[in-house]
């Protein structure tokens, strides 16, 4: 074989291969991160701390609205991809969504002084776009999950690149003309729009023609998702809330610079996040085999403490001159909060990670706790007032109760009593043997086969199908 000459083949077959296509997605969602964040760090340096503020406030209130689009893109995907029929119900959702979005706008630009208030900002137009770029997410998402379906993962890819690139060109672009903080965030729904607009091209050929046969409605798909859009909901919530919060009690160059803080503190969020599309899938499988998953949890959970340790560190001896050189000098007041604001969203991870378990065994009881927590983290800081400081120490006590209260629950809940014994072959990679208790060999089996006993918590029945 020449390597040379037949470099190009292997490469085109590696990126055919299922390793090549899930790089692939995973360098894009890599790629996106870090465009994000270097769209934080020039529109803090563009807008200063005031306006920054405002910005991180309208960003913080759509990711909360994010979340249902993104599990839509979950439900579509799987419904494409176990019935290439399925896609004819595309063009009804996408149309639906269409006419959604419409009237979504309309009654936004009426409310707009009203959005603006509840997310304390002062930008009329930009607070009236925040609930249209979340229709817009929804289309955007119901496109990419018929992508995947019909195994289009590049262009997929393409799109989460070049949607973060709209966003800070686009953003640039209008803060350039001079509409500062409302400039910036409208990058972000004229982005969508455009690779909306490019994907619905691309989208429109694989497209069977519109049948009401066998098409599951909008609202199906969303249901069979209520729990982890439920619970994924409440996390962002606890995960953002706190920035609109601040917005409202303290000055705006405060804000801003709180802003930033919770931005470097939520670093570890993304960690968890990567963890999480590997845990819950496991979790997931093991429990359909009967056995244990929480040694895959603890590790997790391992994981997280370990990276947590020395990014607390880092914030708490070196946090003002790290936001002075990445945000700028207007940008450091929130210094002292930093470390209690990593070590909370440590905890949140933490959270994270024990929910993706719980869902990955049909467990919803703890969407109670991450609501009791929300409206606790809400009214706390509502009551504290403009002092950083005191307001990052009571988000560490919300975070620390939660993460105490789901963390629990997650560990006490194993895979429940099984019906039979799970029997698993000697050296089976799916089955760590630290997991389970062998209690003795099974002669009567194939050779190398053994009996495996599986000390189940009684966990109660699943009450909602898993969304993802």
């Amino acid at each position: 074989m020449n390597l040379r000459r037949d470099r190009p083949a292997l490469w085109s077959s590696l990126a055919a291969s299922d390793t090549g296509r899930a790089a692939g997605m995973a360098a894009a969602v890599i790629a996106a991160n870090v465009i994000a964040l270097v769209i934080t760090v020039v529109f803090a340096r563009l807008l200063g701390a005031s306006g920054y503020g405002s910005l991180a406030a309208l960003i913080s209130a759509f990711i909360i609205l994010m979340v249902p689009g993104s599990a839509l893109q979950i439900a579509v995907a799987r419904e494409v991809s176990a019935d290439a029929a399925a896609g004819a119900g595309v063009r009804r959702w996408l149309t639906r969504l269409a006419v959604a979005t419409t009237l979504v706008a309309v009654v936004a630009a009426a409310l707009g002084d009203v959005l603006a208030t509840v997310i304390g900002v002062e930008e009329r137009w930009a607070a009236a776009a925040v609930p249209v770029t979340a229709m817009l997410w929804m289309l955007l998402s119901v496109m990419r999950g018929a992508l995947q379906g019909f195994g289009h993962y590049r262009t997929v890819a393409l799109s989460i690149v070049g949607e973060g690139i709209g966003r800070l060109v686009l953003g640039l672009a209008l803060v350039g003309l001079g509409l500062d903080v409302t400039g910036a965030f409208l990058g972000t729904p004229l982005s969508l729009a455009v690779v909306a607009t490019v994907l619905a091209f691309e989208l429109r050929p694989l497209l069977p023609a519109v049948s009401a046969a066998g098409v599951s409605p909008l609202r199906e798909l969303l249901a069979g998702a209520r729990a982890p859009v439920a619970g994924l909901t409440l996390l962002f919530v606890l995960q953002e809330v706190h920035v609109i919060v601040v917005k409202h009690q303290a000055s705006d160059d405060a804000a801003g610079s709180y802003a930033v803080a919770a931005v470097a503190a939520k670093a570890i969020i993304w960690v968890a996040v990567g963890l999480g599309l590997y845990l819950l899938p496991e979790v997931a499988r093991r429990a359909g085999s009967g056995v244990d998953a929480r040694p895959v949890l603890l590790r997790t959970l391992g994981l997280i403490g370990v990276l947590a340790v020395p990014m607390v560190l880092l914030y708490a001896i070196a946090g003002e001159p790290l936001l002075r050189v990445v945000f700028g000098d207007d940008l450091t007041e929130a210094s002292d909060a930093l470390p209690l604001l990593g070590l909370a969203m440590s905890l949140l991870a933490g959270t994270y990670l024990a929910v993706q378990y719980l869902l990955g065994l049909h467990r919803a009881a703890f969407i109670w706790v991450l609501a009791a927590a929300a409206v606790a983290e809400i009214g706390l800081l509502a009551l504290i007032g403009a002092d950083l400081d005191e307001i990052a120490l009571a988000l560490l006590a919300v975070q620390a109760v939660c993460a105490a209260a789901v963390v629990t629950v997650s560990l006490r809940t194993g895979p429940g009593e099984p019906e039979e014994l799970v029997l698993a072959e000697a050296g089976d990679p799916r089955v760590v043997a630290s997991e389970v208790a062998v209690e003795h060999a099974h002669a009567a089996r194939a050779p190398g086969a053994v009996r495996l006993g599986l000390g189940g918590h009684g966990a109660e029945p699943a009450d909602h199908q898993l969304g993802s």
